[in-house]
């Protein structure tokens, strides 16, 4: 089975806008939930999390789907104690439970929890070595 090609907007040298960038995750990933079909209070959530995977450069596998979130705290203003507060906020967790619905109802739960644990060991070195370098930049 021939592996497809990775989306452009990972390519570290891509020349696409973040609005061209975004075009192309929302072709090659017709399953997820469009925030632009959405209200905008619940679609600014969904696009916020589409809009990462363009700026850092990550495609919607599950190895870069958890580099996500560590790559947002270390270099945005948004830190875990942040995200675990919308894990709790009820306007923005039912947008956070979408795409887990998303991925779910795409894959299944147990390819879902499977797919975690099997890329975790290949994603940590990579995850500390982030982390690492990212403590000597101010904040």
């Amino acid at each position: 089975m021939s592996q497809q090609p990775r989306p452009y907007y990972t390519n570290k040298n891509s020349t696409q806008t973040l609005r061209e960038g975004l075009e192309e995750y929302y072709v090659l990933n017709p399953n997820i939930t469009d925030p632009r079909e959405l209200p905008p209070d619940f679609a600014k959530i969904l696009l916020a999390h589409d809009v990462s995977h363009i700026i850092y450069g990550c495609d919607t596998g599950m190895y870069d789907e958890l580099k996500l979130l560590p790559l947002t705290w270390w270099t945005s203003n948004y830190k875990f104690r942040d995200y675990l507060n919308t894990r709790k906020d009820p306007t923005i967790s039912p947008a956070i439970q979408v795409m887990y619905d998303d991925l779910i109802r795409e894959h299944g739960v147990i390819w879902l929890y499977t797919s975690i644990f099997a890329v975790l060991p290949q994603l940590l070195p990579e995850l500390i070595s982030m982390w690492s370098k990212s403590r000597g930049r101010s904040q």
